[in-house]
């Protein structure tokens, strides 16, 4: 599957962002879908992940309450709404396939940078 996100920015604190990535190739609803962001000197780590269903999702405790993860099958996208961003939340953000939600990326697209000022 390829990915490719888009929508990241430069915002206030306080502020929103809505994040897409557009999926192609194999069948995109049999995957969890996750999102992830990294930071210079860190690894990757999971933001949230939704399953194949959209019944079950997981959030990192650092964003549950102000971001929610979204699927659309039939246009093959998944979605990351942002809401009341914080300085912590500036990183690189990344949509990835999964076999389950929060495990392992399978195949992980470009990233997008987010950036969030006081």
């Amino acid at each position: 599957v390829q990915l490719q996100a888009s929508g990241g920015g430069s915002v206030q604190t306080g502020g929103s962002l809505k994040l897409s990535c557009a999926a192609s190739g194999r069948d995109f609803s049999t995957y969890a879908l996750g999102w992830l962001r990294a930071t210079p000197g860190t690894e990757r780590e999971y933001v949230a992940s939704i399953g194949w269903s959209a019944d079950n999702t997981y959030y990192a405790d650092s964003v549950r309450g102000r971001f929610t993860i979204s699927r659309d099958n039939a246009k093959k996208v998944v979605y990351l709404q942002m809401n009341n961003l914080n300085v912590e939340d500036t990183a690189i953000y990344y949509c990835a396939t999964s076999w389950g939600v929060g495990t392992t990326p399978l195949d992980v697209g470009p990233g997008t940078l987010v950036t969030v000022s006081s």
